[in-house]
C-alpha cells in the first residue's frame, strides 16, 4: 500500500514538474528571469478630425468642394455673402479717416491767415476804442459847459466801456491761435483715430472670414451645408480628415510598462502588409491605470489593468486608415539598456 502511494506521489510531481516547465511558471511567477524578448501590442489607427465654419454669420454663397476631395493649407472651401461686412468696412474706414483729419488739423494749428484775421479783428475793435475813448472826452466837455445833457454822457461812458471789452475778446482769441491746439484735444483726437482703426482692423477680419480655407493637409469627410444656407458662427460647414498627425492607440499592461518609454521607436503592422510595417515612436504614455478596453485584443485577461499609449506614425500613408487594427512591434530590450529608458 505505501509502495503505490510513494509511486502516485512521484507521479504527480514528475506530471507537475512537467506542466511547469510547459508554462514556464517559474518565470511567470518571478522565480527566475525570462530572457528579454520583443513586445507585442494591439492598437487602432486614429486619425485627427477637424470640423470647419465660419468666425461669422451669414449666407453660404459658394461651396468649392465635396466629399472625398483633397485639399491642401490654404484651399478655398466655402465663402460666405461678403456685400455687408464690405459696407461695414467701408463706413469703418471712412470712420478713420474722418478721426484721422481731425488730429491732423489738431496737431497742425490754425493757420496763418487765421491768425491774420484775428490781429485784424484786435486792430479793429482797438480803434473802435480810441473813438470811443474821444468821443466820451468830448460828452465830458459838453457836460461841463452844460450844453449836453448827462445821458449824453452816460452813453458815451458806456460805449467806451463796451469797446474796452471788445479789445480784450479780441486779444484773447488772438492768443488763443497763436498758442495752438490743446494738448489734452490732441490726445482726446488721436484716442478717437485708434478707437476708428481698431474698427477698421475688425471690420478687415469679418470681412476676410467670410472665406473658409482648409488648415492643413486632409481629405474632406463630410459637406454638412449647402449654397444658401444660413449659418451662425460655429457651425460646421465641412469636416476634413488631416493627413498629419496619424497616430495609434494602444494599451500596455503594467507588468510591461518598464519596457515603453517615450521617444521608443517601434514598428507598426498592419494586416493587409505585415511585411512593410510603418516606423512609429512612442509619444505620450498615460500616468493613469485602467482596464482594458473590449475593443483591445490581447491574450491578457479582460480585467488586467493597462496604461493608454499613443504612438505617432512617423512614414504614415494613404494606407492607415481612422479605426483599422495594427500590431506594435517592440523591439527586445538591450540588456546594456537600463529598464524603462532610451538609449
Amino acid at each position: 500500500m505505501r509502495r503505490r502511494l510513494a509511486a502516485a506521489l512521484a507521479l504527480l510531481v514528475a506530471a507537475g514538474g512537467i506542466v511547469a516547465w510547459r508554462l514556464d511558471l517559474p518565470a511567470r511567477l518571478g522565480w527566475r528571469e525570462r530572457p528579454a524578448a520583443g513586445l507585442t501590442l494591439y492598437g487602432n489607427v486614429d486619425i485627427r478630425q477637424v470640423q470647419l465654419g465660419f468666425r461669422v454669420s451669414g449666407r453660404i454663397a459658394g461651396m468649392a468642394v465635396d466629399e472625398g476631395d483633397r485639399v491642401v493649407a490654404g484651399t478655398e472651401l466655402a465663402r460666405l455673402d461678403p456685400r455687408p461686412y464690405e459696407d461695414g468696412r467701408r463706413a469703418a474706414a471712412a470712420q478713420a479717416a474722418g478721426s484721422a483729419a481731425t488730429l491732423a488739423r489738431l496737431e497742425a494749428g490754425p493757420r496763418k491767415a487765421e491768425i491774420a484775421q484775428a490781429a485784424a479783428t484786435l486792430a479793429e475793435r482797438e480803434a473802435d476804442l480810441a473813438n470811443a475813448v474821444l468821443a466820451l472826452e468830448r460828452a465830458r466837455q459838453l457836460a461841463l459847459r452844460g450844453t449836453a445833457p448827462e445821458a449824453a454822457l452816460d452813453q458815451a461812458r458806456a460805449a467806451k466801456e463796451m469797446a474796452a471789452a471788445r479789445v480784450a475778446s479780441a486779444q484773447a482769441a488772438l492768443r488763443l491761435l497763436e498758442e495752438g491746439s490743446r494738448s489734452e484735444d490732441i490726445a482726446f483726437a488721436r484716442a478717437e483715430l485708434q478707437a476708428a482703426e481698431a474698427n477698421l482692423s475688425a471690420a478687415d477680419t469679418q470681412l476676410q472670414d467670410t472665406l473658409l480655407q482648409a488648415p492643413a493637409e486632409g481629405v474632406v469627410l463630410s459637406r454638412v451645408r449647402e449654397p444658401g444656407a444660413i449659418v451662425s458662427p460655429g457651425d460646421a460647414v465641412y469636416v476634413v480628415s488631416l493627413d498629419r498627425p496619424v497616430w495609434v492607440r494602444a494599451y500596455v499592461a503594467e507588468p510591461d510598462l518598464g519596457r515603453i518609454h517615450p521617444g521608443l521607436t517601434v514598428e507598426v503592422v498592419t494586416d493587409t502588409a505585415p511585411d512593410r510595417p510603418y516606423r512609429g515612436r512612442v509619444g505620450f504614455i498615460s500616468p493613469v491605470a485602467e482596464f482594458t478596453p473590449k475593443s483591445v485584443e490581447t491574450p491578457e485577461l479582460r480585467t488586467d489593468l493597462v496604461y493608454r499609449l499613443r504612438v505617432v506614425v512617423e512614414n504614415a500613408d494613404a494606407a492607415l486608415r481612422q479605426g483599422m487594427p495594427v500590431t506594435l512591434r517592440v523591439p527586445a530590450e538591450d540588456p546594456a539598456t537600463p529598464a524603462g529608458r532610451g538609449p
